[in-house]
């Protein structure tokens, strides 16, 4: 292993693969490789210390005390091995190899045995016993050198991602699900944390750092190389919680290794059993997935809604069940520190969605007002396209606090970074773009420096920033309404709908005299249309005098047959007050801070003179549509310069066309 970069160490262990062709099927390869890595990782973690344990633990083998503290302190480690056994050791007996191996891992600290039981370690060690594959196996991972004085844990952290994202393709899951890139991770750590570097300087200091989604714990990781990067003295706590059972044994492994508490990384369901219901956070990030619907914890989360209201986590309303997006976001800001105990900071990844998805006074609506009336939204910034390994859509992040500086009270910066992008050499699934460490840099000064950019018209990136208050944000969602006008006649084909109508309802099917209605209005057909409903109803009376008084359901149908819109027809009242007209009723968003009727006047009046609107349908609704703010208007190209390109190519057809005939 020459080559140790992260990449090339993931591909060099990935061709374990090779051993396993045959007798696996690809989409299980990750399945021996994951934890036989994690193996690997904490023998060479173990390896100086190894000595000093097992005499340790031969002075307590007597005992009925629980050694734990005593083996953990002579391990310098948050976890510690009791056996003998290496990897290279169980190479050597390659007939007790199985019984070995599971001695080995059984002989690991309980935290460290947690881990290999999601893997399903035993499972996998009988698999390849049966396939007579234990004894190649171990061999070649006890030739893997992993010591943290060759690749160091950061690096580390990059080959189980890389390594996970090949088990992804191979077994055709959503490698978007598990980790993100990390050059995404460093920028939106740096958004997150560079705006408290004062406060991080001072000595002592220590911050908790949350992932409600934390998949092997990128994001954990970056933010501690992050925050200790700034001061090397500080101390960072790491938790989270993650769904996937293979992430998660990697992610708590990853943190025994850094000599944090494994138990910080809870595996389960964040939404359903949160298992760090009672704690509070400096710090959040996450990426949770991207339009996933939260179906299979419905119950639990609209129970949570309805027994608890804002005392729990989802009262601000609840999205679309096909996207959960917004239910992370809920759940992260109830692990907010009180601004008194001095608040928190989060960072959160999405798609466009929840900017504006959504009707107003839907769930997401009310999710986003329930956010901006308590000025929590600090900035999003729009990311380039096909960032990503799993989707080639666009993506932003959201950076909330409880804890805004002078400056951004009761304001929101959107800042645009979708051209800051360099074209990767080789494409990764969807991903073809990356963010360079440059470009990082560029972006965190201009996040620094937003509000005065926004103000100065003559900075050059004046047009990648702009700034609003909270409320603009809002509108009122009316409903214009139009009268509705009618024109009364009898014609063949209203007759026809007429019969038609009195044959198929379920009340005048019963109606005897239907025959004898239809023939007796027969009598109107040719008349002159009717512009007055009372003059018509008339007519129809006198037609219908022979007849016994229809029922009310035949005598509506009768006049919905006669009945035509037309915008010369007489106002239809009701109660005295016109009727308004279904077919013309439309709908118009109104800034939240102009008055409603000034707007009306303005904008609909002068097309529309009879509209007026119900206020009782008024809706407030809130939506970010980033998009529309930074859309810059390109004129077409003149006509005459497309007429002169297409009459060149023309004669270049003919050309080529006189070639072919020649």
């Amino acid at each position: 292993m020459s080559d140790t970069t992260p990449k090339n160490l993931a591909n060099f262990i990935w061709q374990v693969a090779d051993l396993l062709r045959g007798d696996y099927k690809r989409a299980d390869y990750g399945k021996v490789i994951l934890p036989f890595t994690v193996l690997r990782r904490l023998e060479c973690v173990l390896e100086p210390t190894r000595e000093a344990v097992l005499k340790e633990s031969a002075k307590w083998a007597d005992r009925a005390v629980d050694p734990t503290q005593f083996l953990t302190r002579q391990s310098g480690q948050r976890f510690f091995n009791v056996t003998k056994h290496t990897l290279t050791s169980v190479a050597s007996a390659p007939d007790d190899a199985a019984k070995n191996l599971n001695s080995y891992v059984r002989g690991f600290s309980p935290n460290a045995q947690e881990a290999f039981e999601k893997f399903k370690f035993a499972e996998q060690v009988a698999n390849l016993a049966d396939a007579k594959l234990l004894h190649l196996v171990v061999s070649r991972f006890a030739d893997f050198d992993l010591h943290p004085n060759r690749v160091s844990n950061h690096e580390m952290g990059y080959v189980f991602e890389e390594l996970i994202r090949k088990f992804s393709e191979d077994s055709n899951e959503t490698a978007g699900e598990h980790f993100t890139p990390r050059e995404v991770i460093k920028l939106m750590a740096g958004l997150l944390i560079a705006p408290d570097l004062g406060e991080l300087q001072v000595p002592g200091m220590s911050r908790k750092v949350y992932d409600p989604a934390c998949g092997t714990g990128g994001m954990l990781t970056a933010a501690e190389e992050f925050i200790l990067s700034h001061n090397s003295q500080g101390q960072v706590f790491s938790f989270g919680q993650e769904l996937n059972p293979e992430s998660w044994a990697i992610c708590r492994s990853d943190l025994m290794i850094k000599n944090q508490d494994p138990d910080n990384i809870k595996l389960g369901n964040s939404f359903t059993n949160d298992q760090l219901a009672h704690e509070k956070f400096d710090y959040m990030l996450s990426n949770p997935p991207f339009g996933v619907e939260w179906k299979k914890a419905q119950a639990e989360v609209v129970d949570e809604a309805n027994d608890l209201g804002m005392r729990g986590r989802f009262g601000a309303g609840l999205p679309r069940i096909n996207d959960g997006s917004l239910l992370f976001l809920q759940h992260m800001i109830s692990k907010m520190r009180p601004p008194s105990e001095g608040g928190s900071r989060l960072a959160i990844v999405f798609n466009g969605s929840p900017l504006f998805t959504g009707a107003a006074e839907s769930g997401e609506s009310k999710i986003r007002q329930w956010i901006l009336e308590n000025d929590w939204l600090e900035a999003i910034v729009a990311l380039p396209d096909q960032l990503f390994y799993n989707t080639g859509i666009s993506t932003y992040f959201w950076i909330l606090t409880n804890r805004k500086s002078p400056g951004h009270q009761g304001k929101v910066v959107l800042l645009d970074a979708r051209e800051y992008w360099a074209k990767m050499r080789k494409s990764l699934g969807d991903k073809r773009k990356l963010i360079t460490d440059d470009q990082i840099e560029e972006i965190q000064r201009l996040y620094a420096d937003a509000l005065s950019v926004a103000d100065d018209p003559d900075h050059e990136l004046h047009g990648k920033v702009k700034v609003f208050r909270n409320e603009d944000f809002g509108y009122h969602r009316i409903t214009v309404e139009r009268p509705l006008k009618l024109r009364f006649e009898v014609t063949e084909e209203a007759l026809l709908e007429l019969e038609a109508t009195l044959k198929t309802g379920k009340t005048t099917s019963k109606y005897d005299d239907r025959d004898d209605l239809l023939e007796a209005l027969r009598t109107l057909v040719g008349q002159p249309p009717s512009f007055k409903k009372s003059e018509f109803s008339a007519s129809v009376r006198r037609a219908l005098s022979k007849l016994s008084k229809p029922p009310a359901a035949v005598d509506k149908a009768v006049w919905a047959a006669v009945s035509v819109r037309d915008p010369e027809g007489e106002v239809q009242l009701k109660k005295g007050a016109p009727e308004p007209d279904p077919e013309l009723r439309d709908n118009e968003n109104v800034p939240l801070n102009e008055d409603i009727d000034t707007y009306v006047e303005r904008e609909v009046l002068p097309h529309v003179p009879d509209a007026w609107v119900d206020h009782d349908k008024t809706k407030i609704g809130y939506e970010i549509p980033f998009t529309r703010h930074f859309y810059v208007y390109t004129p077409p190209r003149p006509l005459a310069e497309i007429d002169a390109e297409l009459r060149e190519l023309e004669a270049e057809i003919q050309k080529l066309l006189g070639e072919v005939v020649s």
